[in-house]
């Protein structure tokens, strides 16, 4: 579960490992009851597969502890609504994002993811600590041995933020950016705020495509998000995509505005 620090998802696994032994079942017994072969279920258990929210449900219904384990994921993890997409997320040979007010969480810098996050009152300083190591910990993909091709179209609003604090944060933030989008897999577009209206400006969304050829989309909003697998809907984000790819500049000449903008919020 890339979205999940490494000791809490090596503390999940050992747990159920734990519980499986507890309750008299074998690797292929469990397996049967979860939903996996019990080959999937030992490459888990020895950390040589990922942990992802399906195993965890199936471990639930498996040992009959009503979605204890799943709830451990949500509680310390990330919330519930999002483990779909980031299961899609990590297996993705494509990935596109559109964000016209925020970074993109797979190009989020500490301190920046930090602040965004501090922005929910309702979590407390622990939970945007663990919130913040599971961002960081998930942009892995971008650099591991299977990296996918990474795509984002940004707002140039979103890169010329400002305010009380900020400055010092952006300045690192919009550095990150040109280092990503200078690697030969990152492509990093912006859209001038010249540009005016555009259909994107009416929210973010990210889509995904599978070694399968399959593409998922996902939507956030303010009470939380959705996958996105119907056909006629990932078309319709897939129209989208290709409207606001059209508005943003070129790779190049956006890599010039991000470096324009960093000279502009100064050092840190």
């Amino acid at each position: 579960m890339a979205d999940v620090p490494g000791p809490l998802s090596a503390f999940i696994v050992g747990e159920i490992r734990r519980a499986r032994g507890s309750a008299g079942m074998t690797q292929e017994s469990f397996g049967r009851a979860a939903g996996f072969s019990a080959s999937h279920v030992s490459a888990v258990e020895g950390a040589t597969r990922a942990l992802t929210i399906d195993f965890i449900k199936g471990a639930d219904r498996a040992l009959s502890n009503g979605g204890l384990f799943e709830r451990l994921a949500t509680k310390f993890g990330t919330p519930s609504w999002f483990l779909p997409w980031l299961d899609a997320e990590r297996g993705a040979t494509q990935l596109r994002y559109f964000e016209p007010n925020l970074i993109p969480g797979l190009l989020q810098v500490e301190h920046y993811a930090r602040t965004v996050l501090r922005t929910v009152e309702s979590l407390t300083d622990d939970e945007v600590e663990q919130r913040v190591e599971a961002r960081m910990s998930r942009q892995a993909i971008l650099t591991g041995e299977r990296r996918p091709q990474f795509v984002a179209v940004l707002d140039e609003a979103a890169i010329r933020r400002t305010g009380d604090g900020l400055g010092g944060i952006m300045a690192q933030q919009v550095a990150h950016l040109v280092a990503m989008a200078e690697l030969p897999h990152v492509h990093v577009h912006v859209i001038p705020i010249g540009s005016g209206l555009h259909i994107g400006l009416s929210g973010p969304f990210a889509l995904a495509r599978s070694s399968e050829g399959v593409w998922v989309g996902h939507l956030e909003n303010q009470l939380g998000g959705d996958v996105i697998d119907k056909d006629d809907e990932v078309a319709t984000l897939q129209a989208r995509w290709e409207s606001v790819r059209n508005e943003a500049l070129p790779r190049r000449q956006s890599i010039d505005l991000l470096k324009e903008v960093e000279s502009h919020h100064g050092p840190q």
